[in-house]
């Protein structure tokens, strides 16, 4: 029988964005990978993020203005993703840079958005500690994930479910319970910051 926390349904989630800062940036693609008792369900979608795609970001996931001007807004497809991700675990690794996009977006829109998180980058630090890097390129080649792609969303959140499943199969259950238990939080923020701050 599957310790409790690893029965929970998970969602593997990877964004693509404008750039790095959740508070100027913008979200141009969602990729989600939902994991539950029903079975493995995909979703991803480009998004328009109504602002400039740079010629570096372009470069580094292949995503330009044409292909997001007529892809939906943020607002368009904020209650499909709270859908898709109510209840589960929210996966994805450098996880703060997601759930902070996401919680960002949301906020934008007037509404709250919280989730369990587990970070995979830490989790892949704390069962292998022995290794120095943990991006997700450490880990293609660590564990011999396949990559259909990189840098776009459903790609990457795909690598990082395939690294979940090679988990469950080579990491004894307990152990990677034990793991999940004491990374899996919903972060909190400082208590003198104000209830909007995140």
């Amino acid at each position: 029988m599957p310790a409790p926390m690893l029965s929970q349904p998970f969602a593997f989630v990877d964004l693509e964005t404008t750039g790095g800062a959740s508070a100027v940036d913008r979200i141009t693609e969602v990729g989600i990978i939902e994991v539950d008792a029903g079975g493995v369900r995909e979703w991803t979608t480009l998004v328009n993020p109504g602002v400039h795609i740079s010629s570096f970001i372009e470069g580094l996931t292949g995503i330009n203005d044409a292909m997001v001007a007529d892809a939906p807004r943020f607002a368009e497809i904020a209650d499909e993703v709270r859908t898709r991700l109510d209840g589960r675990i929210f996966v994805a690794h450098n996880a703060r840079f997601d759930y902070g996009f996401l919680q960002q977006e949301f906020l934008r829109l007037g509404q709250e958005f919280s989730a369990t998180v587990l970070c995979t980058v830490r989790l892949s630090r704390r069962l292998f500690p022995e290794h120095r890097k943990h991006n997700l390129d450490s880990l293609i080649e660590r564990h011999g994930l396949e990559a259909g792609g990189r840098h776009r969303a459903l790609a990457d959140a795909q690598l990082i479910h395939q690294f979940w499943r090679q988990l469950r199969d080579g990491v004894e259950e307990d152990a990677l319970a034990a793991a999940v238990t004491a990374l899996a939080a919903k972060p909190k923020p400082p208590a003198e910051a104000p209830a909007k701050a995140l």
